[in-house]
């Protein structure tokens, strides 16, 4: 089927019902995507002009429909004078049009709705879960990790009709976030991936961030299934909310042997992990196309939702064997340096103490060549409140078990990981990510493997791309480097 041919993922009339918006101008008859972004809008686009803390989307309605947007969702207050530029939507308040519309979607489609929340792996599962559920149907999720106020609505206007299954992240940084998100979503299987002292300023405790996850089930719809860590501390906290939710069902995942779905026998490698499991006690042997222990420990949840929706759970579990790292989130490249390659891994998305702990240790799993050495750089990891230098500090031990070679570290909270580490393993340390790119460029090496990981507000994303532009990936795909060919010749 055509783009021409292919039904609209809304009509003008459909958008202008579903959002109670006054049209100025007559509306389109094919809406064929959703976007708050002039950056990423497609020809065919709603443009909603979100108000934010810094951009106000009003004054890129112009752009947008320069672009080709279709329509644009605007303020009644913004109305006349943006009328000239193409048919408009306005309503009082654009995020809320934006909801109403998300809700529309929500109540028009068919699909077996997922949501996932938790302190650690939430994108990464919502990606993997996407592509294993596409084995059995149209699925549809975010492309990024639009898992807030404005995201969860954007990606439930941007749910097609005749979607089959739909899988929603779900994110938070205060309490009383994630309950009006997840009765949005309205979903028929809710997953914690698991509970960690992440954003714990917010918080007087961590048993407060478990309750904040638990706020998921309250959307769940009446039988559906709360998927739940047994191998973390707040499980019984966990299931106690769900229980009181209207789950019908609540189903364990994890390594302890009263898990519902429980991994008998993980095995890592340097760029995949394999699962021995038990599913309700049959077994299921898959494997998964990224590595690290924590990966194949969330993968189990996946599998408990796979088995919840009543798919087929080995084409499911299969098909995360075809999981990539996604950019920010350990994806990996070979880039060519004088002598040789490097290998950078990006995990520069986002940092907390349970993440950085998973990374190091599967950065000391991989496999090093020849007179290489395992770098991980490190930017400080954000609102951990008043404990935040002790935890920082407590990486040190982390990264000496891992076997890492050397660590850099940026930010004010990290120079006491810089202080605890011995002289040895301290690659340098700057204020800033930025100051310390230079340093990390000129201590690399051919056989060097290099992580890279920090907070979103330290951007460490910078030292990641300093890289990229130094070194040419294209390059290291025809290189030939002596680590590669003396690692060949021991057999």
């Amino acid at each position: 089927m055509t783009t021409e041919t292919a039904p609209p993922l809304w009509t003008g009339e459909d958008a202008r019902a579903a959002t109670g918006a006054i049209p100025h101008g007559t509306p389109p008859a094919r809406i064929t995507g959703v976007s708050i972004d002039t950056r990423t809008l497609e020809p065919g686009d709603l443009f909603v002009a979100i108000v934010g803390e810094t951009n106000d989307g009003h004054d890129y309605v112009a752009q947008a429909f320069a672009k080709g947007a279709a329509a644009a969702l605007v303020a009644h207050d913004r109305a006349e004078t943006l009328a000239g530029h193409g048919p408009l939507l306005a309503v009082e308040d654009t995020l809320r049009g934006l909801e109403r519309l998300g809700r529309a979607a929500r109540a028009r489609t068919r699909a077996k709705i997922v949501a996932i929340t938790g302190s650690v792996g939430k994108t990464g599962s919502k990606e993997a879960l996407r592509l294993a559920l596409s084995r059995s149907g149209r699925a549809h999720a975010a492309a990024a990790s639009y898992n807030n106020h404005w995201g969860v609505p954007l990606t439930l206007a941007r749910m097609p009709a005749d979607t089959e299954f739909g899988i929603f992240e779900i994110g938070m940084n205060h309490a009383g976030e994630i309950a009006p998100l997840s009765r949005m979503v309205r979903p028929h299987v809710a997953i914690v991936t698991t509970v960690e002292a992440v954003h714990i300023e917010n918080f007087r405790d961590i048993r407060g961030i478990a309750d904040a996850k638990g706020e998921i089930f309250l959307g769940l719809e009446p039988g559906g299934v709360a998927v739940i860590n047994r191998d973390n501390p707040f499980c019984e906290r966990l299931t106690m909310l769900a229980s009181a939710s209207d789950a019908g069902r609540i189903l364990t995942f994890g390594e302890d042997e009263r898990a519902d779905v429980r991994a008998v026998t993980i095995v890592t490698k340097p760029d995949l992990s394999i699962v021995d499991a038990r599913v309700l006690g049959e077994r299921l042997a898959y494997r998964i196309g990224m590595a690290g222990r924590h990966i194949a420990l969330n993968s189990l949840a996946l599998v408990a939702a796979a088995k919840a929706l009543g798919v087929d759970v080995a084409l499911s579990a299969l098909a995360l064997g075809d999981v990539d790292p996604p950019a920010g989130r350990g994806a990996r490249k070979d880039l060519a340096v004088p002598g040789g390659t490097i290998t950078l891994v990006d995990e520069s998305y986002n940092a907390n103490p349970a993440s950085v702990r998973a990374a190091l240790e599967t950065l000391g799993q991989m496999e090093l060549p020849w007179r290489g050495r395992r770098i991980a750089v490190l930017g400080d990891m954000l609102e951990l409140g008043p404990d935040g230098p002790r935890q920082h500090r407590e990486i040190a031990g982390v990264a000496l078990s891992a076997g890492i070679d050397l660590v850099f570290t940026a930010g004010p909270l990290m120079k006491g990981l810089h202080g605890a580490l011995p002289p040895e393993r301290r690659g340098g340390w700057a204020e800033t990510s930025d100051a310390l790119a230079p340093t990390v460029l000129g201590a690399l090496r051919p056989g060097d493997i290099v992580m890279i990981k920090g907070s979103r507000g330290v951007r460490t994303e910078r030292i990641v791309k300093a890289i990229e532009e130094r070194y040419s990936e294209a390059a290291a795909k025809t290189a030939t480097p002596p680590a590669a060919a003396q690692a060949a010749g021991r057999g």
